[in-house]
């Protein structure tokens, strides 16, 4: 099949305890999401965010020490997205795409977070589909295990 490039997904579940309610909010609320949705090492900044099923929103990732490995520029990931499912409470959809030219890591991405109940709180599963050939899957897991980490910590403190 010309054109064809084999695209990886990674998922991630974490235990929040928090109701499904909190959890839902943090995903959907920017201020939340600048704090929660950055890997260690790294800044937010929020440019626009519109949290609701067919809203958009654009977001950039800088990291904090001196490196190239920026996917916009040499410090920055810039990307930007839309909301395309949204299930209160339970599930929310949203494609996601770095703004580069660097073919290796362009394309659509489909990130899916399902909220159950589970004893004590919340089972967050997070699962990021097509992942572009640039993009390391054992990265992304790591970013995905610290965004996870922070979601908890903000949720669960109320």
């Amino acid at each position: 099949m010309t054109g064809f490039v084999n695209m990886a997904t990674t998922q991630s579940k974490r235990i929040i305890r928090a109701p499904r309610a909190a959890v839902y909010r943090a995903l959907l609320d920017a201020d939340a999401v600048r704090q929660w949705m950055v890997p260690d090492g790294m800044t937010s900044e929020i440019h626009s965010f519109d949290g609701r099923q067919g809203g958009t929103f654009r977001i950039s990732l800088t990291y904090d020490a001196p490196t190239d490995t920026g996917k916009t520029s040499a410090r920055t990931d810039t990307f930007h997205g839309r909301f395309v499912e949204l299930v209160p409470d339970a599930k929310v959809v949203q494609t996601v795409e770095f703004e580069t030219d660097d073919p290796a890591v362009q394309g659509e991405m489909t990130i899916t977070y399902d909220l159950a109940e589970a004893d004590g709180g919340t089972e967050v599963t997070g699962r990021h589909e097509n992942l572009p050939s640039g993009v390391s899957p054992s990265d992304n897991e790591l970013g995905w295990r610290m965004a996870m980490d922070k979601l908890a910590r903000l949720v669960e403190q109320g």
